[in-house]
């Protein structure tokens, strides 16, 4: 198993702070997120029905009729490299690892490299996975950019994959609207942006012979009647989802504000997020842990991430363990 950001109870017993002390800025999830109702009574009586409203509020806010409802975008990156041959897959790096050791697992050649290298290897590649925008450098890729790589690969029967998880706050830069066409597969989240992590549900936009594919490997009921009822209700609740790419916007640029007062100006992110290189990351990351604020670190390069902080007395405690850091 990876590790991921959001392990709080372990972090509680190795640096022994009780679970409920904890600020955690370790995911990049909106820690702010959509208000959810009472669930109905019936959400949790009967089993769930693919004609219950949530493909069609889905295919509305996507902006795309051809879209199949998952367990996360998670059960996609496992299940999608079941559908090809072994073959040779290309991805940026650094980026999230599930998908590399999904592909990896089910026997195809993986070959990390910079995104400034991904003209020069494209020719050699039969799958390319870009993280848009990138988690967790933050780094975006333009729509005609991607349109050309999904040309080149789809005159050889390749596929470009593209996970938009974090692309909510800046729904111009998504490809998601585009006719589905052979080879462009698309992940969209609702766990980041509405901060809805925990249902564990999220959508694939391909051509409809890929989705049903994938619905066959995946089989029935994969998401909870009650998931279905709150993502759905989600993402028809446009008025919240306006104000919140504009809070969000705004929190970002306080943390990126608050991170370079402290010598740590953030090297990339988003508005969900933001990324910083430095050689202190591990010390950093300790130092945090010890006074209860989790952020994730990474090795390959050296670097943390911070997630966003929401109300007042949060931005002070980290303001106030930054100016601590030596």
């Amino acid at each position: 198993m990876l590790e991921h950001g959001g392990q709080l109870q372990q972090a509680a017993e190795h640096f022994r702070i009780p679970f409920a002390d904890w600020l955690d800025l370790s995911t990049g999830i909106n820690a702010d997120g959509w208000p959810v109702p009472p669930i109905p009574a019936h959400c949790w009586q009967r089993l769930p029905e693919d004609d219950d409203g949530l493909i069609q509020a889905a295919a509305s806010y996507y902006g795309n009729p051809a879209i199949l409802a998952v367990a996360g975008s998670q059960a996609a990156i496992q299940t999608l490299p079941t559908l090809r041959p072994p073959c040779r897959v290309a991805l940026p790096t650094p980026a999230y690892a599930e998908h590399a050791a999904n592909w990896q697992k089910a026997g195809h050649q993986i070959h990390p490299v910079p995104s400034q290298q991904i003209d020069a290897v494209l020719p050699e590649t039969d799958v390319l996975i870009i993280i848009n925008p990138n988690n967790p450098t933050g780094e975006t890729f333009s729509r005609n950019r991607l349109l050309e790589w999904h040309r080149q690969l789809q005159k050889r029967g390749g596929w470009l994959i593209i996970d938009e998880a974090f692309i909510d706050c800046q729904p111009e830069h998504s490809l998601s609207t585009e006719p589905s066409r052979e080879g462009l597969i698309i992940l969209r989240s609702i766990g980041k942006f509405f901060g809805l992590a925990g249902i564990r549900c999220g959508f694939v936009i391909a051509k409809p012979a890929l989705l049903s594919q994938l619905q066959n490997q995946l089989g029935p009921w994969s998401i909870s009647h009650p998931a279905r009822h709150v993502a759905q209700l989600a993402l028809q609740d446009r008025a919240w989802q306006r104000c919140t790419r504009r809070r969000l916007r705004q929190q970002s640029q306080q943390l990126n504000d608050l991170l370079s007062q402290y010598d740590l100006t953030p090297t990339g992110g988003t508005d969900l997020f933001q990324w910083v290189k430095t050689q202190k990351a591990e010390r950093l990351y300790q130092h945090l842990a010890k006074q209860g604020i989790l952020i994730r670190v990474f090795n390959s390069p050296e670097s943390v991430r911070f997630g966003l902080p929401v109300i007042p007395e949060q931005w002070q405690r980290l303001d106030i363990s930054l100016s601590n850091f030596v």
